[in-house]
């Protein structure tokens, strides 16, 4: 989901490299979850989320889909998302301690918040979103570090390669007055990277790439 933000407003002016240091160290959120809950849908999910929630907790994406994720429209694209809980508005995946029960394979959004993107020129940065986390003593912490995300290179490149490729989706989504298409697109965009499971035992970021491929020969003339 892209949002129109003031950076003046909403972060401390900077822009971060991955091997900047930011005041993002909430020292293990000392048992707060405030970010945990209440947060509707907008805790997006790209397909990288999807492998590592399948594997680590043995469900296929329609598991998944059964209490654990949903489907929303964004920019015109259905795309799964985090569930919250009905009752309490909290993160299904939030214990009765208020600890993250999936903390080790998060997704990419909680793993790197208090941090957010900013995409330019087919890349991006990160900016620190000073209003989001009510943790005021938080340290600084190198981006790499606090990210603790394996084989940074190949996942930035992901990050990169998805954003702009969702984008160009959207946008045709968007400007179509052909439901249709509209329809097509969504169920291409979840049948290609998010129903069709990945094999655990290859590296999930060559077969992202050669489903990417040929899903950008698909739609060529719009992407």
């Amino acid at each position: 989901m892209e949002r129109q933000i003031c950076m003046e407003e909403v972060s401390d002016g900077r822009l971060y490299g991955i091997n900047d240091m930011v005041k993002a160290d909430c020292h293990d959120c000392a048992g707060c979850s405030a970010c945990c809950q209440g947060m509707g849908s907008s805790i997006l999910l790209d397909p990288l989320d999807i492998f590592r929630l399948s594997q680590h907790l043995n469900r296929t994406f329609e598991g998944l889909l059964e209490d654990k994720i949903e489907l929303n429209v964004v920019d015109g694209v259905i795309l799964p998302n985090l569930k919250m809980q009905e009752d309490t508005e909290r993160c299904v995946f939030l214990d009765e301690t208020g600890r993250c029960s999936v903390h080790a394979f998060r997704p990419g959004i909680c793993r790197i918040f208090p941090l957010g993107r900013i995409y330019e020129n087919h890349s991006f940065q990160y900016f620190l979103q000073v209003n989001e986390c009510k943790n005021t003593s938080r340290s600084k912490i190198k981006v790499k570090k606090w990210i603790d995300t394996p084989d940074y290179r190949k996942n930035e490149q992901f990050i990169t390669d998805w954003h702009y490729y969702l984008k160009g989706l959207q946008k045709l989504a968007e400007n179509t007055q052909d439901g249709g298409l509209r329809k097509e697109i969504s169920m291409y965009v979840l049948n290609t990277f998010y129903l069709q499971a990945y094999d655990p035992a290859e590296d999930f970021y060559s077969q992202f790439g050669h489903r990417l491929s040929l899903a950008r020969s698909n739609f060529r003339r719009q992407v």
